[in-house]
C-alpha cells in the first residue's frame, strides 16, 4: 500500500493555475504532475473561491497572529490546567483511589 503524499501549497497553486488555463485538461494535467485529476479540480475550486479574499480591504494575511490574543489564550490554558489538576486530586479523594 502506497504512502499518502502531502503536497506543498505552491504546488497545489501552480497545478490550479495551469487547470485553469484550460490548454489541457485535468486528465493530462494528473498524468504530468502524478496526482488524480479529482484532486485537480478540487485545488482548482478553492483557488476560484479564495481569490477574492486577496484583495480584500486592509491587506491583512489570513494566518497573521495576534499576539496579545495567543498570550490571553496561554493565560486562560494555565488557569484551567491548575482547575483541572486541583479537581482531579479532590475527585481521588472522594473515590479513594
Amino acid at each position: 500500500m502506497s504512502k499518502r503524499r502531502n503536497h506543498d501549497a505552491a504546488f497545489k497553486a501552480r497545478v490550479a493555475l495551469e487547470a485553469l488555463k484550460g490548454e489541457k485538461t485535468a486528465a493530462e494535467l494528473a498524468t504530468a504532475y502524478g496526482v488524480h485529476p479529482t484532486l485537480i479540480h478540487q485545488w482548482k475550486k478553492a483557488l476560484l473561491e479564495g481569490a477574492a479574499d486577496i484583495f480584500e480591504r486592509g491587506g491583512k494575511k489570513p494566518a497573521e497572529i495576534d499576539e496579545s490574543a495567543v498570550r490571553d489564550l496561554h493565560a486562560k490554558i494555565g488557569e484551567l490546567a491548575v482547575a483541572n489538576d486541583f479537581l482531579s486530586r479532590k475527585l481521588k479523594s472522594w473515590t479513594g483511589k
